[in-house]
């Protein structure tokens, strides 16, 4: 099967509430690892009413408690918002509890405005320290040492698999340089996806973490029993971008039969080019679009966001990646 994994944002759909949208998150989670997912990764993000997973290392400690081998973790911490130490202690905890499950993907943007930036007590030009940032992190997972001052604990010598995250190539060249696994969230931002990809594989240096570069690409998959029903589906996605241009902050809205006559042209093709990583369509359709994707860009593994209105449309998109997956290495 080919390497998939899952990223949830604990969608808050429109009529719905959080409590629901923690119970989807389950739900789905247990589907993907009977389906065989490899891996249910939460993003953090702050302020947004239609995103439930602002507190990510507790709801990933909630998932991982009702699963049973599916890793669970991070999509990611965005560690400009915390204090390295603070975060290794919270994988540390949730890597001892649930050994040989958990990642730990790191992001370099604070995922929200400058005024929340601001009540989380950490501010935008944190993210001028991430690489000091990301190499003490790593340091308190570490043994350790005779007269260390500070010590993650629980962290220090647990195994946590820490990944960089990056929409540009200052993570890929990064991830290359420390020797760590890299995402790129080419769902969202799929400009610099190619060069990302290819300069993370050139500079990429061997470490005790990855002794070979490993690259996860993302993609928006939705999945329909037709492809006109596939489309109205991902009219909740398209409405999600258009109205995060727009300044309109909402929950996650129903999807529509006319998006044309909701949108205007250049709000379509700003949108447009932002999720030109996507498959829609019925089964057949997006297994061709993953196969034309996994060509074109040579990942080693995807990961999947279905950020969709129902659980039943979200289910359904990741079990037609799924079909897709197994028929690949067959």
């Amino acid at each position: 099967m080919f390497p998939l994994s899952v990223l949830d944002l604990a969608p808050v759909a429109d009529g719905s509430d959080i409590a629901s949208s923690f119970r989807a998150s389950v739900s789905l989670a247990q589907h993907a690892e009977a389906l065989g997912y490899r891996r249910y990764w939460l993003a953090e993000h702050h302020n947004m009413p239609a995103i439930a997973s602002s507190a990510t290392a507790v709801l990933i400690g909630h998932i991982a408690g009702r699963t049973q081998r599916i890793r669970v973790g991070a999509g990611g911490i965005m560690l400009p918002n915390h204090a390295p130490l603070q975060v290794a202690e919270q994988f540390g905890t949730l890597a001892t509890l649930t050994p040989g499950r958990i990642d730990l993907g790191l992001g370099r943007a604070p995922g929200t405005d400058t005024a929340t930036a601001r009540a989380l007590r950490r501010y935008f030009d944190s993210a001028d320290q991430f690489p000091h940032d990301v190499q003490e992190l790593l340091a308190y997972f570490e043994p350790a040492t005779a007269n260390q001052a500070v010590r993650a604990i629980p962290g220090e010598g647990v195994e946590v698999d820490v990944w960089l995250l990056g929409s540009s190539l200052f993570s890929a060249r990064l991830a290359a340089r420390l020797g760590l696994p890299f995402a790129f969230a080419s769902h969202f931002a799929p400009d610099a996806l190619g060069a990302a990809l290819r300069v993370y594989r050139e500079g990429f240096q061997p470490s005790k973490r990855l002794a070979k570069p490993y690259a996860i690409a993302g993609i928006n998959v939705v999945a329909g029993e037709s492809d006109s029903e596939a489309r109205r589906q991902f009219t909740t996605v398209q409405q999600s971008f258009t109205n995060l241009r727009r300044g309109v902050i909402g929950l996650l809205p129903q999807p529509i039969d006319d998006i044309e006559n909701w949108w205007t042209p250049l709000e379509k093709a700003g949108v447009e080019h932002a999720l030109a990583c996507s498959v829609v369509g019925n089964p057949d359709s997006v297994a061709a679009g993953l196969d034309a994707f996994v060509e074109r860009h040579r990942p080693d593994e995807l990961i999947v966001v279905s950020n969709l209105y129902s659980l039943e449309a979200r289910t359904q998109s990741l079990s037609a990646a799924a079909e897709w997956a197994v028929s690949r290495s067959g």
